[in-house]
């Protein structure tokens, strides 16, 4: 036996030896092997044998007097210092403070409750009633009814449009939305369609025939209260619209539309109107192809005098990784009354409105995941015991919980900045900068919060061991949930690709925009030496990214494409350590402020530079990265 392992054995008996000694050894009945036959009977002195024994902690029915403490949740708002931090700083208005502390209450107390209620109780699809009349009823939990009734008195669309508080209320609802989205039971989602068909409305006219819905929309009293559906995804489909819907809308003769076509993935298909994309057909039955042919319909959901669906079949209810809270739907439009909301042709470019606020909406439900389970796994650390001591007592999983921190608040700072442009943008106080900034960041954001999102509540799981991968904690559900973030209102890769264009079509203005304001946080921070070093990395980083950008103007167009997805990360990183920054330097700003500012800007900002010194976008690579992913086995 090697030296090490003989001493190791040695201590080990030494001190188990130790332990026992002044400890009473309870009375063991050990039965031999040939005592033990098959099929005999436990004599009375066998089955008397455990009634003599002073303590048996493990007979029978008891299982042991410890139980590990779950985490708790407490009131969301009150625990988190950074939105608390950030409100003070920028929010005119302490009535604000009051409301999300109410709400915060009441989210921990009562309405993460129904969240796992909506999870372990999914809607179902009834095709038929008993007498085998087709009904499509979506049968959903009492909790998910609850949460819309919960949504339209809280305000949580109908703050965005009331804006009682000038620029800053979009930044107030969906600091709302921040505290609710974890514990929603995915009812976000509706929300985010409804503000987003709300938007859609403002943009074009609230006017017939949707002056009714928008008023239903944006609403705070339950009994007037809809829900919007979102109807896009067709078979071909996906982010590719343009090629991908097929539906047909056909005119009527009272100047309404009769859509006919499959809808392939409806959100929240519960809702009680819709937004679509169909083709107007001519009188000889054609329609125009491309995105040049597509237009923008209203249409309510509504079931007739018996109670059937109008011009709407549910095929199937999807069966999905996570987001099971919520009923998506497989439809078959066979004449669903509808209204053209946009000019003919015109409605891919009237949903791009839509498109910012669901963005939003996702990247608020990616920061607010990364906080949960963060909130979660620090209440947990304080009450777990291993080896001996406290989970926050050992250095390394507090920084384990550290690293998933920063990252948290790097997100938050992301997403509250956006909702800061779009605030501005719709009061009319926005500069052209603002403009700018505000349609380069929306896809920037989305894309890497929803990345962020997955890695954190990941590592966030592994944080409570065993436990985080046990269903009935409801600690799985995050995690699920969260995977949806990277694919939903566009991929990773089509986000990416949006940016591109972005800065294509203002002919680089946006990045202009970019520069200039991270150069501005900067500035701010010069005469405080404490955080130097992060001031200087970010410094660094924006010099990197501006070669590269005026290297890759000089490529072919495929150069920029290979590393669209690492200058959007590259984006993202400069921009929320510039922000992380700016916040470090206000009054009332931590020394943990700092500490945050100075954690996130050790990595590389840039990736972007970095993987472009390496080649990683050479002529050469494009070629051989399909052929590593597609080579064939050599033939015996």
């Amino acid at each position: 036996m090697p030296f090490g392992v003989s001493m190791l054995n040695r201590h080990v008996t030494r001190s188990c030896g130790r332990l026992w000694r002044d400890v009473p050894r309870p009375l063991v009945h050990i039965r031999s092997a040939s005592q033990a036959q098959t099929g005999t009977r436990r004599s009375d002195e066998e089955q008397s044998w455990d009634a003599s024994v002073g303590y048996l902690p493990f007979s029978r029915a008891s299982i042991g007097s410890f139980f590990q403490q779950q985490p708790e949740l407490k009131n969301p708002f009150l625990e988190d210092a950074l939105l608390r931090g950030y409100l003070k700083r920028h929010f005119p208005s302490q009535e604000v403070f009051s409301d999300l502390s109410a709400f915060g209450e009441r989210v921990a107390k009562e309405v993460d409750g129904w969240g796992r209620e909506c999870e372990v109780n999914p809607p179902r699809l009834v095709h038929f009633d008993p007498w085998g009349r087709r009904v499509d009823h979506i049968v959903t939990s009492a909790a998910w009814k609850r949460m819309k009734d919960l949504s339209a008195q809280e305000g949580l669309v109908a703050i965005g449009y009331e804006r009682l508080f000038g620029e800053w209320s979009r930044v107030y609802q969906m600091s709302k939305l921040y505290i609710f989205s974890p514990s929603s039971g995915l009812y976000t989602c509706p929300l985010a369609m409804t503000d987003g068909a709300a938007k859609v409305i403002q943009s074009i006219g609230v006017s017939w025939p949707v002056e009714e819905a928008y008023s239903r929309l944006t609403s705070r009293q339950p009994e007037r209260f809809w829900t919007s559906g979102q109807w896009m995804t067709e078979r071909r489909g996906g982010s590719d619209v343009a090629s991908g819907t097929e539906t047909v809308a056909i005119p009527q003769t009272d100047g309404s539309y009769k859509l006919h076509g499959f809808k392939w993935f409806t959100s929240a298909t519960d809702a009680d109107m819709t937004l679509t994309l169909a083709r107007v057909q001519d009188p000889t039955g054609a329609t125009t192809p491309g995105s040049k042919g597509l237009s923008l319909f209203y249409a309510e959901v509504s079931r007739d005098k018996d109670g059937l669906l109008q011009g709407i079949e549910v095929q199937r209810l999807k069966d999905k990784l996570g987001t099971r809270q919520m009923p998506t739907a497989e439809l078959l439009l066979d004449g669903l009354p509808a209204y053209r909301l946009s000019e003919d042709g015109r409605g891919v470019a009237s949903i791009a409105n839509m498109l910012t606020i669901t963005r939003i909406h996702n990247s608020i439900s990616a920061a607010a995941a990364m906080r949960r389970v963060v909130q979660l796994a620090r209440d947990f650390a304080a009450r777990r015991t291993a080896f001996g001591k406290l989970l926050k007592d050992h250095p390394l999983h507090m920084q384990t919980l550290s690293r998933m921190e920063v990252e948290t608040r790097a997100a938050f700072l992301l997403v509250m900045d956006v909702c800061r442009l779009l605030g501005r943008e719709e009061t009319g106080l926005a500069s052209q900068q603002d403009a700018h900034l505000l349609r380069l960041l929306t896809p920037v954001v989305k894309l890497y919060t929803g990345k962020q999102a997955v890695a954190v509540v990941s590592e966030g799981l592994e944080s409570f061991g065993g436990q985080g991968y046990i269903e009935d904690t409801g600690l799985p559900t995050i995690l699920r949930d969260a995977q949806v973030l990277s694919i939903w209102e566009g991929t990773t890769n089509v986000l990416s690709l949006n940016v591109l264009r972005c800065v294509a079509r203002s002919s680089g203005l946006v990045l202009h925009a970019y520069f200039s304001h991270v150069k501005s946080m900067l500035a701010g921070a010069c005469s405080f030496s404490s955080l130097t070093p992060a001031v200087k990395a970010v410094d660094s980083a924006l010099s990197e990214l501006e070669a590269f950008i005026q290297d890759a103007a000089t490529r072919k167009p495929i150069y920029l494409e290979q590393a669209a997805r690492d200058l959007a990360y590259s984006l993202a990183r400069i921009y929320a350590g510039a922000l992380l920054i700016d916040h470090a330097c206000w009054k009332g700003a931590s020394h943990l402020d700092i500490y945050a500012a100075l954690r996130w800007c050790e990595q590389d900002l840039c990736v972007v530079a970095a993987k472009q010194r390496t080649g990683c976008y050479d002529s050469s690579t494009a070629s051989l990265d399909a052929a590593l992913v597609y080579e064939q086995p050599i033939q015996a």
